[in-house]
């Protein structure tokens, strides 16, 4: 069970008990998606969420009361191991010890539009400050809204500049200042398009303008052009190279990947996978680009940590085990790849 799929069995779970009279809230008051998220402090399981509370007021009822409520209603769930009520009314969710194989074989079979969205019918149009990293960030929160099933047509506040599109930025609308509010100004940078693309290229000029939080500088020095563990872009492609690496030394020892077991060191890998979904929620809720690079960081990290035990050594002959583990790092590689899209940067299969 994914994140999603769990943000919509609890969904289903409120709306049934509204449809069966046991929670008595108005239609209105039926929130159209429901959050979840890792636990708070506090709170254990897999993932949390404060549903209850939010629903609490329009119930007229306690939020441990509506938490109970769906708690019933939740515990024999397909995926669910168990559920727990922890503070004044959080669900805390345990997933089954087959939700990793489960959560590996959704993101293989879906590829790297794993954590995307079917169409919502939600518009949006962001406007952006005539500057490079704004535009390179109005681009990314784009793409970013179009995966989670938002239609976006992004506004400039003044004359844009032909050479962001050197940078990989969709020129839309332009001159809307007195229309729209700039919504999306992270501080500049005193760089233009060109100095960028010769300097650094695109893929790491648009990771350093996308990485910092809008409120921090961008980090542009030449640390990023360096093929080192230190530089944080090359962790995140490099990672994403050696999933490919891994999965061709697997043909030559003649096994495919295939989630079959659990893989108890992997959980940690597994956790973020099963994140990602969220994550692009968010980045796409709050225009964060940001997030979603550190997501994918923590990926990178987790999988290069993780890669040694997946191939056998020596004499061994390859198991259910190394077939599982090469599926945990195959789903890692394809939400490598699918990350750095939505920044628009490439992720090459070899370094």
């Amino acid at each position: 069970m994914t994140p999603a799929d769990l943000s919509l069995t609890v969904l289903r779970a409120v709306r049934s008990a509204v449809d069966d009279g046991v929670l008595a809230i108005p239609a209105a008051d039926v929130p159209r998606a429901v959050k979840v998220e890792r636990p708070r402090p506090g709170g254990h399981g897999d993932y949390a969420s404060s549903v209850a509370l939010s629903l609490a007021r329009a119930a007229g009822r306690a939020p441990i009361d509506v938490a109970e409520v769906l708690r019933e209603r939740l515990r024999r769930s397909p995926g669910i191991g168990a559920v727990d009520i922890s503070g004044p009314g959080f669900l805390n969710f345990t997933l089954r010890d087959d939700a990793q194989l489960d959560l590996v074989r959704h993101i293989l079979a879906i590829g790297p539009k794993y954590g995307r969205r079917p169409p919502t019918g939600e518009r949006d149009q962001p406007c952006y400050r005539a500057d490079v990293r704004a535009a390179v960030t109005a681009d990314a929160v784009r793409r970013i809204l179009v995966s989670q099933g938002v239609l976006v047509r992004t506004g400039c506040e003044d004359a844009a500049d032909p050479d962001w599109a050197l940078l990989g930025v969709r020129i839309e609308a332009q001159g809307s200042r007195g229309h729209l509010p700039t919504d999306i100004a992270p501080l500049p940078v005193p760089y233009t398009a060109r100095e960028l693309l010769g300097r650094l290229g695109v893929d790491a000029a648009r990771w350093g303008l996308l990485s910092a939080a809008a409120h921090d500088q961008a980090r542009l020095g030449d640390e990023l052009l360096h093929q080192h563990e230190g530089n944080p872009l090359f962790r995140v492609r490099y990672a994403h190279s050696r999933t490919r690496a891994l999965l061709r030394n697997a043909e030559q020892l003649g096994f495919h990947s295939a989630a079959e077991r659990h893989v108890e060191d992997g959980q940690t890998l597994a956790g973020l996978l099963g994140d990602h979904p969220l994550v692009l929620a968010s980045a796409a809720r709050l225009r964060a680009p940001d997030r979603v690079a550190r997501h994918l960081e923590a990926t990178a990290d987790a999988l290069l940590d993780f890669q040694h035990t997946v191939l056998p050594l020596g004499d061994e002959k390859p198991s259910a085990a190394h077939r599982s583990r090469l599926a945990l790092a195959e789903a890692a590689g394809t939400v490598l790849a699918g990350g750095l899209a939505l920044l628009g940067i490439s992720a090459p299969d070899q370094m």
